[in-house]
């Protein structure tokens, strides 16, 4: 028979639980948060806001026909200028020794977080597929998670001294593994306040960075991927050109999660021949969103974000001002969400094999079960070899990435294994439940459909 879970962690090597980025009275606060919230988050709420029957269809009641509509005007972002030097969060501690062993901080957070993805998320899952849209109270709930707080530094009342990577891929995995495509919509703004705490100038941070520290954290995306066929992200169609004021900026961008209430995009625009990140708040003349749903991915509301000749000021050129060096900082944003989907894909994927493991144990055919059959028993065993892999390559790379190491190696394969491998795991898993493997039934279809998005996905999950 194949074992249905995966031997336990050893936990007792001593680690620096420094290295997650919290001091101790910001960890032993936000500990506290996130047990209280474990109960919160448990059956009650999900009865109480009927998570499967009352999906949240107003905003996108026509998706199925598109719909278009001026960027959402739910918030002011108050400019606020400053001539000190914009805050950064240190490198972890170096190490010759690669441990995946999470902290215990670590740990708690990813365990605080899958049970939010499993009591939340799961269950509401087939109904935000179908509708297309993520349910309104289900993101504020996950807001509450405090998952931008450790991403946010301690001078704009956030949780975090120091990167983060490793602790963002976790929190991905945790909660892809209750569902991608909701999963999106919720780590977006993680993403945005990575941007700014990495790269964002005094101005931009002391504007827009305390409002991702607070209980309303506002719908935020880093834009990148645009609607066209072999698109690389190194030769942009959008572009920003100089104007007495500042830039402008036109273009089309895809794959934005819950596009119709998103109130701050970091847009990706190619400017003097670089590519760079620009600030454009939603409610900007020229900005238009529009309905995309697509094969997979749907419960995030995907949308596309069109920018016709929209006027953005000086102080929206996110990072250095030297041309060479902000091209090297995107490429850097390219790596580090390249990480963030092969975090993704790790949840998702062990999401399937947790589910036809006791499936395959439990269907029989010919008076035994279907594992007891070696092409079974081995297909099993491929996709938990190819998960140990991704994850390897890729919490290497987050591990690499918050010591501040060269990473370009580990993103690349961690891209490429997760493209490759975790297309084949929703295959096989789709295989392995034959018959009803291609059916509403059973979740794994979907998972399938939203495996398939890691390849052709760039920006959105900053870790």
């Amino acid at each position: 028979m194949i074992m249905s879970k995966q031997e336990s962690v050893a936990r007792n090597t001593p680690r620096d639980t420094s290295a997650v980025g919290l001091n101790p009275l910001r960890r032993d606060a936000m500990g506290a948060a996130m047990r209280v919230l474990t109960r919160i988050t448990g059956s009650e709420l999900a009865d109480r806001y009927n998570l499967r029957q009352a999906i949240d269809r107003v905003t996108y009641q026509s998706t199925k026909t598109g719909f278009k509509t001026l960027g959402a005007a739910t918030r002011t972002f108050k400019k606020v200028t400053g001539g000190n030097a914009p805050q950064r969060l240190d490198t972890a501690v170096r190490t010759d020794l690669f441990d995946l062993t999470p902290t215990d901080d670590q740990q708690m957070i990813a365990e605080t977080v899958r049970e939010f993805a499993a009591e939340i998320l799961r269950p509401a899952a087939h109904d935000a597929d179908e509708a297309a849209a993520a349910p309104t109270d289900l993101l504020a709930r996950a807001a509450e998670l405090g998952i931008t707080l450790v991403n946010v530094p301690e001078a704009f009342e956030g949780a975090a001294t120091e990167r983060g990577a490793v602790t963002n891929a976790l929190v991905a995995e945790a909660l892809a593994h209750g569902d991608m495509g909701l999963a999106l919509p919720i780590l977006a703004p993680s993403g945005v306040a990575v941007a700014l705490t990495q790269w964002g100038t005094e101005e931009q941070q002391r504007t827009y960075l305390p409002a991702f520290a607070g209980d309303d954290v506002p719908q935020a995306c880093v834009v990148i991927t645009e609607p066209r066929a072999l698109f690389d992200p190194f030769a942009l169609q959008t572009k920003a050109v100089r104007s007495p004021s500042g830039y402008r900026l036109n273009g089309v961008k895809s794959l934005v999660p819950a596009a119709g209430s998103a109130e701050l995009f970091v847009v990706a625009a190619e400017l003097d021949g670089k590519p760079s990140l620009f600030l454009v708040e939603s409610d900007s003349k020229g900005v238009a969103i529009e309905a995309d749903p697509s094969m997979g991915l749907r419960a995030a509301g995907l949308g596309r974000l069109h920018l016709t000749d929209v006027a953005v000021p000086q102080a929206a050129l996110l990072g250095d001002a030297d041309a060479d060096a902000r091209a090297e900082q995107y490429a850097d944003a390219v790596r580090l969400a390249r990480l963030g989907w092969a975090s993704l894909a790790m949840g998702t994927g062990q999401a399937v094999l947790d589910y036809v493991v006791p499936y395959v144990n439990e269907r029989e055919a010919f008076g035994e079960p279907i594992s007891h059959r070696q092409a079974v028993a081995f297909m099993v065993a491929d996709i938990k070899i190819e998960l140990d892999g991704i994850r390897l390559v890729t919490l290497r790379g987050a591990a690499r990435a918050e010591q501040g190491l060269s990473f370009a190696r580990e993103a690349a394969l961690a891209r490429k294994l997760a493209t490759d491998k975790g297309m084949r795991i929703g295959l096989d898993g789709v295989q392995l439940l034959g018959g009803h493997g291609f059916t509403k039934e059973h979740p794994v279809e979907r998972w399938y459909r939203d495996l398939r998005a890691v390849g052709v996905a760039e920006g959105i999950v900053l870790v």
